[in-house]
């Protein structure tokens, strides 16, 4: 089992706090990396995890968006973000990915070794991942995944 690296994120959107998964340990957490320039993010990925955060609000799985820029960066501000937010009606928490230090891929996407956006990462309660699957994935994939993380014992 591989430790998921906690998420460095300069600012918070649909959130009164910032999330940590140290914080959330004992909860499974979807955590979706995602750029609004992407068409895959656009029309799949930001989709598809608002509809989980949906199907799965009864449940103790924390959805997390998390904005990862890693080109177009000064048309990606916290503005642009805000406005992406609203006009797709995002409601799920979203973290913007810190900046990295002489690169352009951000702090997050480089912990856990991101290849691109969308990337889903689905953490499990003890903190360890569970998936991580790049690109287009089926919703009933990923919906079985989450799924079967809820229903596991809260003491593996």
């Amino acid at each position: 089992m591989t430790p998921a690296p906690e998420i460095a994120a300069s600012c918070w959107f649909n959130t009164s706090e910032p999330l940590t998964l140290a914080a959330l340990r004992g909860r499974p957490v979807l955590l979706h990396a995602f750029q609004m320039l992407c068409p895959g993010c656009v029309a799949h990925g930001t989709p598809q995890t608002q509809r989980a955060f949906e199907l799965f609000r009864h449940s103790d799985l924390q959805v997390i968006g998390l904005h990862t820029v890693f080109e177009h960066h000064a048309a990606m501000t916290e503005v642009s973000l805000e406005a992406f937010i609203h006009e797709y009606r995002l409601t799920f928490p979203i973290g913007v990915d810190e900046a990295g230090e002489g690169t352009p891929i951000p702090v997050t996407m480089q912990r856990y070794g991101m290849q691109g956006t969308p990337t889903s990462i689905l953490i499990g309660r003890d903190g360890n991942i569970v998936h991580h699957g790049f690109g287009q994935q089926s919703d009933m994939a990923l919906g079985a995944i989450i799924a079967a993380e809820l229903a596991a014992p809260h003491d593996r």
